[in-house]
């Protein structure tokens, strides 16, 4: 592939556009609050039973995103050293595009009271989603040049804020308006609405499966390159560990996506749980969130090239601080509503800059590119994981989300602390 190609980065960024429904509508808006409100309908009540373990409903479900990221992070490495090897990151990139939307799918089945099949129908969704972004993210050193990541990586962030943003509006009219449209209640409209999403989400895809090329090293699969990705990741490790500002820069990405991942899977339950917001007010604070993540993307690429990549990721974990703080403070639907915009500002900006960043940290040339991101999705998945799981635990010891986010600032503070001492270069024309 031609680097600064339009077309191939039109085509990557689409893959923004049709796997971004997945995590706005599944993840953040829609699921978490269907979830909520049918297993308290079908349990009478918090409390429901899980393979005979009776549990707060939004702590099994906290504990079930963990799970999901925690599979990902043991298969990247040996998927990622296979895609090398083979030069086969698309097929892999394909392969859990259909896993993530067939178990969407699988959505449309869940009531409430199969809570456990809801459960495993999330954990394959979540699985796919992320098992697909690091193959997606491996492709950006080489369709873009140094000077033009940002900006690239800006597009692609943008392009699923919109496309994401159309597809929960029509949503929100299906929803809202279910006897038009033929539904028997809101819950049927919901269930349908998990079917859109997979339908978008591979529909979509194949836009940049049609333009994306793998480069097919001619190697043959044997089990024994199972054991490969380890070693790559290992390899890649001690490439990054040479560097100190890359290592820095990894450990404080680690520690504050911890913080980032977390506020924004949880930021609906904690919307409905702590402050009152009914479904349909949920689903207008992710619109304002993801409309002013479009905005945000570019704005901290456009602070980047200005200041630097430093400058602009700094700027975005104090907002985050102050965010975090605010939230615990909360207490009336209007000051959700203010955290939310500022949070959608920032939300876009510190992921887009941070793929980014990490793009520029990759040797040129390298034909490793599946094992560099895998490193980086492996820290980013680890992150989810140990994240959520210390929210979950937060809330079931002290009965209160409003504790579990409070905490949160203190992997934004290690994070600031560590990337204070990490020297990035600024960006080459």
């Amino acid at each position: 592939m031609i680097k600064d190609s339009s077309k191939t980065i039109n085509a990557w960024c689409s893959y923004d556009w049709s796997n971004s429904v997945y995590n706005l509508i599944v993840t953040t808006a829609i699921f978490p609050v269907y979830y909520s409100a049918m297993t308290r309908e079908a349990f009478n009540g918090e409390v429901i039973e899980f393979f005979g373990w009776k549990v707060d409903n939004t702590v099994i479900y906290t504990y079930a995103i963990s799970f999901s990221f925690l599979i990902t992070v043991i298969l990247y490495p040996i998927l990622s050293g296979i895609a090398d090897f083979s030069g086969m990151k698309k097929r892999f990139m394909q392969f859990f595009t259909y896993l993530g939307s067939g178990a969407c799918f699988g959505l449309f089945l869940f009531d409430g009271y199969n809570v456990e099949y809801g459960i495993f129908m999330a954990i394959l969704a979540s699985i796919g989603y992320a098992g697909s972004v690091v193959f997606y993210n491996a492709f950006l050193p080489e369709i873009a040049s140094e000077g033009k990541m940002d900006q690239v990586s800006a597009r692609g962030f943008s392009m699923g804020y919109v496309g994401s943003v159309i597809l929960l509006i029509i949503s929100l009219v299906l929803i809202l308006n279910f006897e038009t449209f033929g539904f028997v209640n809101s819950s049927a409209a919901t269930r349908f609405v998990f079917l859109l999403v997979g339908m978008w989400w591979i529909g979509f895809s194949q836009i940049a499966f049609y333009h994306l090329k793998d480069n097919p090293t001619g190697h043959k699969v044997t089990s024994a390159i199972l054991t490969q990705g380890f070693g790559e990741l290992k390899k890649v490790f001690m490439h990054l560990k040479e560097k100190v500002s890359s290592i820095r820069f990894l450990y404080s990405f680690f520690f504050y996506s911890m913080g980032v991942q977390t506020v924004m899977l949880l930021a609906p339950l904690f919307g409905e749980t702590e402050i009152g917001m009914t479904g349909d007010e949920m689903i207008v604070v992710v619109l304002i969130l993801q409309v002013l993540a479009i905005g945000g993307a570019y704005f901290f690429a456009f602070v980047s090239k200005i200041k630097g990549n430093k400058f602009a990721i700094v700027s975005a974990i104090l907002i985050w601080l102050m965010v975090c703080v605010g939230a615990y403070f909360a207490q009336d639907k209007v000051a959700f509503y203010v955290l939310a915009a500022f949070l959608g500002f920032v939300m876009g900006g510190i992921q887009s800059i941070s793929r980014s960043t990490y793009s520029k940290l990759i040797p040129a040339g390298t034909t490793d590119s599946a094992s560099y991101f895998s490193f980086y999705d492996v820290t980013d998945k680890l992150a989810i994981v140990l994240g959520t799981a210390s929210f979950g635990i937060i809330e079931q010891i002290t009965g209160s989300m409003r504790n579990s986010i409070l905490c949160m600032t203190l992997f934004f503070i290690v994070g600031l602390l560590i990337l204070s001492t990490v020297e990035l270069i600024k960006n080459k024309e």
